[in-house]
């Protein structure tokens, strides 16, 4: 079991005590249940005893002011790491006209795997992933930055092969260190790298891959896949990014395609894609929302219900702004968010029924 997988479990199971001893306190005032002070004495010396081996062991948060303190550390871990990173470019941009180009090649290497070094060493030292994720984050910004710079230096042809490396390097950190933030922006490049490619091969630019949304929908499908058909007993926090990330190329990609036919491949007039393009967004967040509550995956719902409002609030404007007066349109926009808002209520009821079955 991995580390990150006991903190969590940890952390649910002090979660799990302090709503206990919430709740035998309530029932003790409404005289409910009565403990002998012999039993009382026996119950709070084991439950502190075990919050205080869970403290010491996992460093998980023990009151809802650490969890905020514990939330503010990992934004100041993410700010300091991009503080980081602008230093990095910074001090490139200052000093690096002065240097002879062995000097500027040898700093460029170095600097990602002495990175990568510290991050190892620091990851081993610490409990908690803070300030490896800091480093981590330096170290990928610096490889960004570096094989840019290198490409230049050489002056190499752009391509989107710097896409997949990048991505590489971000998945290789956020497996290696068990960091999500780098798994989702691995899973990101990696997608573009394969989207332009795409692009590439019908004949395009791959620097305009933008242009064909339809080039995003692959990658989009594969991530979906990778959860399905690839095991991450050691990382199951991992599965949810990789249906975030897959199923946010696909819904946007059927945006853009609802809306602007003319990006398509396929060989139809432009009405006729934007109505297929539709018509699949709103199957897409139906089928989202439908699996993710069969499979209990609360990121598929979440997401499919959001873009299902998109869509819909879309198409309301699209059809109805020009020749209804605007104050009518907003007060049916309105009636229909109250209904979508029943109906989500719903959903949210059915969705703890499920987790709790």
């Amino acid at each position: 079991m991995s580390d990150t997988l006991e903190k969590k479990e940890a952390q649910q199971r002090v979660d799990r005590i302090q709503a206990f001893r919430d709740e035998l306190a309530q029932l003790e005032s409404e005289e409910v249940l009565a403990l002998t002070a012999e039993q009382r004495a026996r119950l709070n010396s084991h439950l502190d005893r075990t919050l205080a081996e869970l403290a010491g062991r996992y460093d998980v948060d023990m009151s809802a002011s650490q969890r905020q303190i514990s939330l503010a550390m990992r934004i100041a871990s993410a700010l300091g790491g991009l503080a980081l990173c602008a230093a990095v470019f910074l001090f490139f941009y200052r000093y690096w006209g002065s240097m002879i180009t062995p000097l500027q090649v040898g700093i460029l290497v170095a600097i990602p795997i002495l990175l990568l070094f510290a991050t190892s060493w620091v990851s081993r030292k610490e409990k908690t992933l803070y300030y490896t994720s800091l480093l981590a984050l330096v170290a990928f910004g610096s490889f960004v930055l570096n094989l840019n710079v290198l490409g230049s230096i050489f002056n190499m042809t752009p391509s989107p092969g710097a896409f997949l490396a990048w991505g590489l390097f971000a998945l290789a950190l956020a497996y290696g260190f068990r960091l999500r933030m780098e798994l989702a922006a691995g899973l990101v490049l990696v997608v573009i790298y394969l989207a332009a490619s795409i692009h590439s091969l019908s004949g395009g630019a791959w620097i305009l891959v933008t242009e064909r949304p339809e080039t995003f929908l692959p990658g989009g499908l594969a991530l979906l896949a990778i959860p399905a058909l690839v095991r991450h007993g050691k990382q199951p926090g991992f599965l949810p990014i990789y249906r975030l990330c897959g199923l946010g190329f696909i819904f946007l990609a059927l945006l853009v395609l609802g809306n602007a036919g003319q990006l398509t491949y396929l060989p139809f007039a432009k009405k006729a894609v934007e109505g297929i393009y539709q018509m699949s967004g709103f199957a897409a967040a139906v089928a989202a929302i439908w699996i993710g509550l069969r499979r209990h995956q609360t990121e598929s719902v979440n997401l499919g219900s959001a873009f299902f409002a998109i869509y819909l609030f879309n198409r309301l404007f699209v059809w109805w702004w020009d020749w209804m007066p605007k104050y009518l349109l907003f007060l049916i926009v309105g009636l229909i968010a109250l209904i979508l808002l029943a109906a989500f209520r719903r959903l949210r009821d059915r969705t703890a029924k499920l987790e709790t079955a």
